[in-house]
């Protein structure tokens, strides 16, 4: 893992069963290792995860998120499939839930629609969109993210 561990600095870490990490000392490295100010602020930074309260945050509104996009899935045919950990949600984009085709192009223009709306939203592979909100957000924050979806995606789906 990697990425916000020290929040922004560039340090990743590598987690395993003890069973598996069976290499001798110095026998495995990597680029950003090592970095004494990248460790104080990864240090600091899961401080501030545990002191906040930041992963039960981030499986409440995680949960809350899978669940609006699940609701919205409800409403639309073209979301095939909700899925993810925690706040990393991804909602599968299809032609129709019965042959599973991914819908490419519409994923694009949703991607384009929700961010003149505002709402940043990453593509992945060639018909998912993904959500990645900060640790601390909070309910309003995720009930907006999904009030714009669905108006993005009545918008794309009209055109």
């Amino acid at each position: 893992m990697a990425k916000g561990i020290a929040s922004g600095l560039p340090l990743g870490a590598m987690i395993a069963p003890k069973e598996l990490m069976t290499w001798p000392p110095g026998a495995h490295a990597n680029t950003f290792g090592g970095n004494p100010l990248a460790c104080a602020a990864a240090l600091a930074t899961l401080d501030v995860i545990e002191e906040e309260g930041l992963l039960e945050n981030a499986q409440r509104q995680g949960e809350r998120l899978a669940e609006g996009l699940r609701a919205l899935a409800a409403r639309h045919e073209v979301i095939g499939d909700v899925r993810g950990m925690g706040l990393m949600v991804g909602a599968e984009l299809v032609v129709d839930r019965a042959s599973r085709r991914p819908a490419t192009e519409l994923r694009n223009r949703l991607v384009q629609a929700c961010f003149q709306r505002g709402l940043l939203i990453l593509g992945a592979g060639t018909n998912v969109i993904r959500f990645m909100p900060a640790l601390n957000v909070r309910a309003e924050e995720i009930d907006l993210a999904l009030e714009l979806l669905n108006d993005a995606l009545g918008e794309v789906l009209e055109s």
